[in-house]
């Protein structure tokens, strides 16, 4: 099966960066088409059968004329019934404190700040002219508190190593201290856990280093709080596979993310892993 990927999300957000990652990965890219010549395209290049549009990722900016989001959500309603086609749509998103800096930092013009129109005004419209699009899309990425190399990560990881079909599990460590992610199905606390910080000898280590896997594997609460996870993970995920969802990113954190929260989503993956394919794993705060 042909497998479509859509890149979309806010001005500034990163979509060049992504279609760019995909291309280097092998996928046929388009960027700024319009909607309304999504299927005119995909009914002439994939009766081609040329093996370079097996995987097709396409760029849609849906702040032009005639690209509106009610558009969008009609044109992929009629791609998820396509039975020659995978699609997945992936959402870069980023706070509006963020864009205004990227913006400002740039001195690029925001599309919408034409005509006079304050550049936070801009960003704010944009926000509320894509949030059905958001809602829409199988996965949103937040790159507020990405570089870009950590965006291609994130992609390479999760996008690319997504089979054609099946649902993909996301795990996810993060610090509480640089902030929440956004872009999650799944958030679990684990700072109540016993910290590795405040023992000198382990300060300088991660989660993936040997003596964290033993300080946090001789704790019984760190070893429950991973039986409660696993068992949660594993009630509910059936049921988001029933929904025909393509991810589930479940995020786990600590006060830094370097040592509890690496160490549980280190343990989940390779769990799941075990068991299914399309499971991937990222660590925001030591990528």
């Amino acid at each position: 099966m042909n497998r479509l990927t859509i890149v979309t999300g806010l001005s500034g957000s990163g979509k060049s960066v992504a279609l760019h990652t995909l291309e280097d990965e092998g996928f046929y890219c388009i960027d700024n088409l319009p909607s309304s010549m999504v299927h005119d395209l995909l009914d002439k290049v994939l009766t081609t059968k040329v093996k370079m549009f097996e995987k097709l990722a396409i760029g849609i900016d849906m702040r032009g004329e005639h690209n509106t989001p009610d558009d969008f959500l009609d044109v992929l309603k009629k791609l998820h019934a396509r039975s020659d086609l995978q699609t997945d749509v992936l959402f870069l998103d980023t706070s509006r404190r963020t864009l205004s800096t990227r913006f400002s930092e740039t001195r690029r013009r925001h599309p919408l700040s034409s005509n006079g129109v304050p550049l936070i005004t801009a960003i704010d419209k944009e926000i509320a002219l894509l949030a059905s699009v958001k809602d829409e899309a199988d996965l949103v990425i937040d790159t507020s508190l990405l570089n870009l190399h950590q965006l291609r990560d994130i992609i390479s990881t999760d996008v690319l190593g997504k089979s054609s079909t099946g649902l993909a599990l996301i795990f996810q460590s993060f610090g509480f201290k640089h902030g929440q992610p956004t872009s999650t199905d799944f958030m679990f606390d684990v700072r109540c856990l016993p910290n590795p910080y405040w023992e000198p000898s382990l300060r300088e280590f991660t989660g993936r280093d040997e003596p964290i896997i033993d300080f946090l594997g001789e704790q019984k609460s760190v070893r429950d709080m991973f039986s409660d996870i696993q068992g949660f993970v594993e009630r509910w995920l059936p049921q988001f596979e029933g929904e025909n969802r393509a991810y589930l990113t479940v995020s786990i954190g600590c006060t830094g993310g370097r040592h509890r929260s690496v160490y549980l989503s280190e343990m989940l993956a390779a769990h799941f892993s075990a068991q299914r394919e399309n499971v991937s794993l990222r660590h925001r705060e030591i990528s």
